[in-house]
C-alpha cells in the first residue's frame, strides 16, 4: 500500500523526468517511469507485448512465492519475512505494469558521479525480501540444530 501511496503522490505532484533535491548531491526525488525491468533492463526493447510479458512473468513468480511461503516451516522466521517483502513488492510493481504498462521509480541515490538506478518502495522491500533470504540460507541450518528447549519439549 506504501508503494503505491508513493507513487501516486509522486505522479501528481512532480513532472515526469523532474527532480526535487533532498539531499543536495546525494539523493533526490525523480519521476522516471521504467517499461523494463530491475535497473531499467530491456527498456529500449520495443514491442506491443513487452507489457503483457512482464505481467505474465510477474503473476508466475507471485504465484511461486504464494506456494513456496505456505511450504515453509514456521520456525524460517527470515524466509518467510523475505518472501513477504518480496510478494509485497512484486504486488506493488504489477499493479503499474497493470495500470500503467510501466513502472513509476522516483526514488533516486548518487554520489561523487556515479549514480544509482531509480527505484521505488516496492523495488526497495524486493531487496530487502532477498537479503532476508540470503540471511536465511547462511544463517537458517542454524535453527535447525539448535537443542530444544524445556518449552519447547512435549510432556
Amino acid at each position: 500500500m506504501l508503494d503505491q501511496v508513493t507513487k501516486f503522490w509522486v505522479t501528481l505532484h512532480i513532472p515526469l523526468h523532474y527532480s526535487i533535491a533532498v539531499v543536495d548531491g546525494f539523493f533526490s526525488i525523480t519521476h522516471i517511469r521504467n517499461s523494463g525491468v530491475a535497473f531499467g533492463l530491456f527498456a529500449g526493447h520495443q514491442s506491443e507485448y513487452k507489457a503483457l510479458f512482464f505481467i505474465v512473468v510477474s503473476t508466475i513468480a507471485i504465484i511461486a512465492i504464494l506456494s513456496i511461503f505456505h511450504q515453509l516451516p514456521e520456525f524460517k522466521k527470515a524466509a518467510r519475512i523475505g518472501l513477504i517483502l518480496i510478494f509485497s513488492g512484486a504486488i506493488g510493481n504489477l499493479i503499474d505494469r497493470i495500470l500503467h504498462k510501466e513502472v513509476i521509480d522516483f526514488i533516486d541515490f548518487f554520489y561523487n558521479g556515479t549514480h544509482w538506478p531509480a527505484f521505488n518502495v516496492a523495488d526497495a522491500c524486493i531487496t530487502i525480501g532477498v537479503g532476508f533470504m540470503i540471511f536465511d540460507l547462511i544463517f537458517g541450518e542454524l535453527d535447525k540444530t539448535r537443542p530444544q528447549q524445556s518449552s519447547d519439549k512435549i510432556l
